[in-house]
């Protein structure tokens, strides 16, 4: 078993601190590791270094190479661009040469597992679902009706596997409303889909060949060739759409797709909101007002949270509110609004180009 972990994506609505330069996987969001170097040292010991490779853009691989030395040199896979999930597949697909029959696991660098040993018990499962030839996808069991992810919806019966519950899929739903949403988790049969897959090498090359074949035929060309040259020539050409789309959509409609729900206090960081949850539950019932990093002072402020850059943030009588700080930019705002600041992230693509907030804990 081997792991191909996709630290693409711009984390735009974790703006101003995730920049082009240093988008969210290397980032420090939750303690002295950042969130790429949590999920390739989770993956031990069922997944060692050595069997983790890296696909990431060209302009990142010195920040994977600094942040995971033990990684070997040859697994750090680069992009000229980023074409989305399903390029980032078929490029480890093609590039890697492990055996056809060995299970590959594609997961994404920055998301967050609260329970890492229960999360290595469904790769196991997942894995071993994957070996009978299924494309396998790892679902959520969801504990709201959240309309900012996609859905899975399992088709009965259930079966044991490692002693998880496996299902077919049925198929995928894209991000509902939020009454469709709490019609779906009525059913029980639906997970949030957190973009973490199993399938062997020869199953992922075979359903690209069957449903994205203009994708993976662009990569096999690529590869064949092997010059630095074609990458930067043909690469960027490619088609860009998620593996969802290209592959697993119709693939679960041929009954092609298998799902391993789980509960293991998964949440993808994709907004200030759903970091600042994190930081609430890792911190407990007894939490103070504000929680976050830095140095900071808080008088009387409920459910906030505070990055604080290189200076003392103080905040007084706040509700519900994110501030972050950095030496460029200071962001403030309500958590409903979380998800907006992708707005300004593109009105401000390159604040700061080249800098660095840091973030330390003090008590």
């Amino acid at each position: 078993m081997y792991a191909v972990v996709l630290a693409g994506g711009g984390g735009t609505r974790l703006w101003p601190l995730s920049r082009p330069e240093c988008p969210k996987p290397f980032l420090k969001l939750l303690g002295d590791d950042t969130l790429i170097q949590r999920t390739v040292a989770r993956l031990a010991p069922l997944v060692l270094p050595e069997d983790v490779y890296v696909v990431a853009e060209r302009r990142h691989l010195g920040l994977v190479a600094e942040q995971l030395p033990a990684v070997p040199a040859a697994n750090r896979i680069g992009e000229p661009v980023g074409r989305n999930t399903a390029a980032a597949v078929a490029l480890a697909a093609e590039l890697i040469g492990r055996p056809d029959d060995e299970v590959m696991l594609v997961l994404p660098a920055d998301a967050h597992i609260a329970d890492e040993a229960g999360f290595r018990e469904v790769l196991v499962a997942a894995a071993e679902v994957a070996r009978g030839g299924s494309l396998v996808t790892l679902g959520v069991t969801p504990t709201s009706p959240e309309t900012g992810y996609g859905y899975v919806l399992a088709s009965p019966p259930k079966r044991e596997v490692a002693g998880c519950p496996t299902f077919a899929v049925d198929r995928f739903v894209e991000k509902p409303t939020a009454d469709r949403a709490a019609d779906l988790i009525v059913t029980g049969l639906a997970s949030w889909n957190a973009g973490i897959f199993a399938w062997t090498r020869a199953t992922i090359r075979d359903q690209l060949e069957r449903h994205a074949a203009d994708i993976l035929n662009a990569v096999r060309t690529i590869v064949e060739d092997g010059t630095a040259e074609k990458m930067l020539e043909a690469y960027p050409a490619i088609r860009s759409t998620s593996i969802d789309y290209a592959v697993m959509e119709p693939a679960s409609l041929e009954g092609a797709v298998s799902v391993v729900p789980m509960s293991v206090g998964w949440s993808d960081l994709g907004s200030w909101s759903s970091l600042k949850d994190t930081w609430r539950d890792a911190a407990g019932p007894r939490a103070p007002g504000v929680v976050g990093l830095g140095t900071r002072r808080d008088l009387g402020s409920v459910d906030s949270m505070v990055l604080a850059g290189n200076r003392l943030v103080v905040t007084i009588g706040l509700r519900d509110v994110i501030v972050i700080d950095t030496p460029e930019a200071l962001l403030v705002c309500s958590a409903e609004h979380a998800q907006d600041v992708k707005t300004i992230a593109q009105e401000y693509p390159n604040l700061g180009q080249g800098s660095k907030a840091k973030h330390e804990e003090k008590s």
